[in-house]
Parts: structure tokens; C-alpha cells; sequence
């Protein structure tokens, strides 16, 4: 059905069917409904270029990844996050534009997004410490969130992200209350906001219970399997190995388990790990009781509030912008256990 035919069903002019549909505060709440009810119940849908034309907007929200990072997009997290936005987008007639850039294309990509009005908005991943994008997209006037967070960022910009220094430090108590003292940390990389934030946490319950970290302890890379396999099959080859691992993601945590096995030890008995970002979609920890132990925080769920978050602000630039901080939730799993004698 197309809005032609929509309007003559509802005795009403295309004008009024479509200002309703598209939220014109002139039309009266209860033609309002109307419209929408008879759009769901034939299954009639605004084109969204048509839209775009009314009301001068692309209808298309941007993300760009650089070519160092494109790995990313065959990463289980990136993909779950992308798929909770696009659930969003597609809710609100929105396309998703995804540019693959050269790194030192990256802020170049930005402007020309900005310049020929291809997208409304811009959605940021992976900010580091130090971010010069953020201070570029603010000169850009153009709407745009961070999925997570730029800590020497001094300025104000949305984002959403999740409390990965609790998170660290709520897992490393969990191991110590079980008695282990020889807790590792094989950490993403630490030019990464996350990364330095959930090393933060890991030191932190350390130091709360008057126990010196040791840097040989700590490793920070990209989160591989590989890189997780050998971090574990290194440090369990010691005299005085670690007891236990603080894991940053499942991928890497397979390659810890892969390590354990490979010694004849047990996941759980011999050795504990706990790891971090379980809830993805094509990457399950198990069934009913988890394979791992973990800081679980739906990637997926991240994606939609971000998504909702940009496209509040593009329709509401007068708003203050939004903040949203993600707990994690430690969900035991039968990776996890007494500190051996």
C-alpha cells in the first residue's frame, strides 16, 4: 500500500496522513493514532527518501571504521552492537551508512559525511584515552555519540558505556574471596579508554586488600584467541604460575581455556577464569549454567541505547546531551573455584 492508497482508506488527505505520520504537532492526537493504526494494519511504511526530501534530513546515521581496526567488523561485539542499533535506526525509518577508511583518511571521512549531508549523525567506536575525534566532530556541528568514553577528553559530548572499572574490580574480588592471590590480567589494549579503565578496577581490588600487583601479571593486547592461548600457555608454564585469570573478552578467554587443557588442567578446579561481554549473539558461554564466569553486559543492548540516545538528540538538539553508564552483572559459571592448596 503506498500513501496514495492509505489516505483514500482513511478519508483523509495525503498531506494530513503523512504530517501525522511524521510527528507534525498540528495534527490532533486522535487522528494521529488513527493514521498509525491503519499504517500497522496494512503494513504501509514512510519512504524514507521521500522523508528525507520533507524534511531536509538524510535519514542515515554514520559509522566509520579505519582499516588498522577494520577487523573489527568480523568481531562477535562489533556485530552485536551494530545489530542493536540498527533495530533502532530501522524503527525510526533510518539507514545506516558504514565507510572503511585509511587511518589518516579517518578525520577526512568525517568532514565529507558532514559536507554532502549523507548522514544525520554519527555514532564513535572505539574512543582512546586521548581522542582528537571527538574535538573534530564538535567542530563538524554535526549530532554524534561515543560508544564509550575519552578519559582526557576534557569537553562535553554524548556516550554510552558500560562501568568496565567495576566490572574489573567486582571480578578480582571475586577471585580473592575465593583465596587466590596470583590473579592475571590479559587485558585488551591499553591505548583503549575500556582497557585502561577495567586495568583501574583489576588494580584497584588488588590494592584493597594489600596485595602488590606484579606487572609480569599483566598483559595488554588486541583480544585474540592467539593472544589470550599464548599469555596463558607463557604464565602457566612459570614456577610459581598464576592461579587464576581476569579475562577481557570471551574470545581471548577461549584461548586461556585452550592454554589450561593443553597443561591437563581443569577450568574451574585447577585453574579460575572469569571473563567479560558473555551475552553475544554467536558466541555463547553455554547453556543454562555458563561455561565461564563473567561480567555479562549486552553489547546488543549498548548498540540500541546508543542509537536511541543520537537519534534523540538529532531530533532535540536543544536537549542536554546524554550520559549513560551500564553495569555489569556478575554471573557465576563453572569457571571459577577455590584457590588450589
Amino acid at each position: 500500500m503506498n500513501l496514495k492508497e492509505l489516505s483514500q482508506e482513511l478519508g483523509l488527505s495525503q498531506t494530513t496522513v503523512s504530517r501525522a505520520l511524521n510527528g507534525y504537532p498540528e495534527v490532533s492526537e486522535a487522528t494521529r493514532n488513527r493514521v498509525r493504526l491503519a499504517a500497522d494494519k496494512y503494513g504501509y511504511h514512510p519512504n524514507a527518501r521521500a522523508k528525507g526530501l520533507a524534511t531536509g534530513q538524510s535519514m542515515a546515521i554514520g559509522h566509520v571504521i579505519a582499516k588498522s581496526t577494520s577487523h573489527e567488523m568480523v568481531n562477535p561485539i562489533f556485530g552485536d552492537f551494530i545489530s542493536g542499533a540498527s533495530e533502532v535506526y530501522a524503527q525510526h525509518g533510518y539507514d545506516m551508512v558504514l565507510s572503511i577508511v585509511n587511518d589518516s583518511d579517518e578525520a577526512t571521512a568525517y568532514s565529507n559525511l558532514k559536507a554532502k549531508g549523507t548522514v544525520d549523525g554519527i555514532i564513535l567506536h572505539g574512543p582512546h584515552l586521548d581522542d582528537p575525534r571527538i574535538a573534530h566532530l564538535k567542530s563538524l556541528d554535526l549530532p554524534f555519540l561515543v560508544h564509550g568514553r575519552a578519559s582526557h577528553e576534557v569537553g562535553d559530548y554524548a556516550w554510552v558505556d558500560v562501568n568496565n572499572r567495576r566490572a574489573f574490580m567486582r571480578a578480582t574480588a571475586f577471585l580473592l574471596d575465593l583465596g587466590h592471590r596470583r590473579i592475571a590480567l590479559i587485558n585488551g589494549l591499553e591505548s583503549m579508554d575500556f582497557a585502561t579503565r577495567r586495568r583501574d578496577g583489576y588494580l584497584g581490588a588488588l590494592q584493597a586488600r594489600g596485595i602488590a600487583p606484579d606487572p609480569a601479571l599483566m598483559r595488554s593486547a588486541e583480544m585474540t584467541e592467539l593472544y589470550g592461548y599464548g599469555s596463558a600457555r607463557e604464565m602457566l608454564g612459570w614456577n610459581a604460575p598464576p592461579t587464576a585469570f581476569v579475562v577481557s573478552s570471551m574470545i581471548s578467554a577461549l584461548g586461556v581455556r585452550r592454554a589450561i587443557e593443553e597443561r591437563g588442567l581443569k577450568l574451574g578446579r585447577d585453574i579460575s577464569v572469569i571473563t567479560h561481554d558473555d551475552d553475544l549473539s554467536y558466541l555463547q558461554n553455554g547453556g543454562e549454567v555458563p561455561i565461564f564466569t563473567a561480567t555479562r553486559s549486552s553489547v546488543r543492548l549498548a548498540g540500541r541505547r546508543a542509537a536511541t540516545h543520537l537519534l534523540d538528540l538529532i531530533a532535540h538538539p536543544e536537549k542536554p546531551l546524554a550520559h549513560e553508564l551500564l553495569e555489569a552483572e556478575l554471573m557465576v559459571g563453572q569457571s571459577t573455584g577455590p584457590a588450589p592448596a
